[in-house]
């Protein structure tokens, strides 16, 4: 099968996950596990987690990058293919602590709270955005196809590392807030 016929095949399986993701998340964001009758602790341990994990997620990129311009690709294959583990890890801990747990009100007052959901806002947006971009970067490396992977990844990169980076700061901001 010749790389076109694949990246074809790939492209409809990136653009239904792109698109799945984020109704999936939306829709068990909304689902209470407590209100549909499961008798079931809030999973509160895991905001410090899956913050870590989006740290974690900022500096395996930021290595990738490293370990490409230092020539090492088998390295920054294996970088960027461990921070997408990451980043599903962060999601599904996300998903967890959301169906466990009630949401939390980001009590700051004045220009921080505008400070604040501009920075969730952003994340988010850019969260769904960031969907096709990663799974494309990736398959265009996986096919061989460099040039385009290239050309995507100086896309992909930065708007992954705000991502996983503003993650970060929206737990700092709305921590002291948690029950």
């Amino acid at each position: 099968m010749s790389n076109l016929v694949k990246e074809r095949r790939y492209k409809r399986i990136i653009t239904a996950l792109s698109v799945i993701i984020p109704i999936a998340v939306a829709v068990l964001f909304r689902v209470n596990l407590k209100d549909l009758g499961f008798n079931i602790e809030p999973l509160t341990f895991l905001p410090p987690i899956y913050a870590t994990i989006n740290g974690l997620t900022a500096v395996v990129l930021i290595a990738a990058v490293i370990a490409i311009k230092k020539g090492n690709k088998k390295l920054h294959e294996q970088l960027n293919t461990f921070a997408i583990f990451c980043s599903l890890l962060f999601l599904l801990m996300y998903i967890g602590y959301h169906m466990t747990s009630d949401s939390t009100k980001f009590g700051g007052e004045g220009t921080i709270k505008y400070v604040y959901y501009f920075i969730l806002f952003t994340h988010i947006v850019l969260s769904i955005i960031i969907i096709p971009f990663v799974l494309t970067t990736f398959m265009r490396a996986k096919l061989g196809n460099f040039p385009e992977h290239k050309k995507i990844a100086k896309i992909t990169f930065p708007l992954w590392l705000y991502v996983a980076v503003t993650g970060v700061i929206v737990y700092l901001m709305i921590s002291p807030y948690y029950v």
